[in-house]
């Protein structure tokens, strides 16, 4: 299986970047093939709704490191989402690479798997509630079945998540993928 980690988070070494690392090490430990976008390092303009992704010589009018992860996309049997939540969603960077799948739309419709892995300082689930509903509602659009998710509450550091069961929830995920 292909499986795509896309990473939001502008700290190499934070909470969700371990995260992702542990659900990647999982789903190599159980064969898959992974390709990780780290997009907070990553040239990625924010969508403009131009529609010349859908124009009659389809391509987005960007030319920058989407041109990157769009194989990846395409070819995914998985995407997997990793983000911090700072504000009650994704990251900013995560977003900009979301809204920018809209070029892709029509290849990349069914037959993948998806997860969502968040991680907070805040002790409360709700926090995540924003990036949830969004990963929820972006699932049933593309017709994706939604494979896990991990919503790591009170981690505010990567010493804190390190005592926690949330890396192993992500390795595990990554390892049943």
């Amino acid at each position: 299986m292909k499986v795509l980690v896309i990473t939001g988070s502008p700290h190499k070494n934070g909470t969700s970047a371990y995260l992702a690392e542990q659900f990647i090490k999982g789903a190599e430990e159980a064969g898959h093939e992974v390709c990780r976008f780290d997009a907070a390092f990553k040239d990625i303009h924010p969508c403009i709704a131009c529609e010349k992704c859908h124009g009659a010589a389809p391509a987005c009018v960007f030319k920058d490191d989407m041109a990157e992860l769009n194989p990846h996309l395409i070819e995914a049997d998985a995407v997997v989402l990793a983000s911090p939540i700072y504000y009650y969603a994704v990251s900013a960077q995560l977003k900009a690479v979301i809204d920018r799948f809209y070029a892709n739309d029509a290849v990349i419709h069914g037959g993948k798997k998806a997860v969502l892995m968040v991680t907070m300082a805040d002790d409360n689930e709700e926090t995540a509630d924003g990036a949830a509903t969004s990963f929820k509602g972006m699932t049933k659009y593309l017709e994706w079945d939604i494979a896990g998710t991990v919503i790591a509450v009170n981690c505010m550091t990567l010493d804190m998540l390190k005592k926690t069961d949330y890396p192993v929830q992500a390795y595990e995920l990554g390892k049943a993928l």
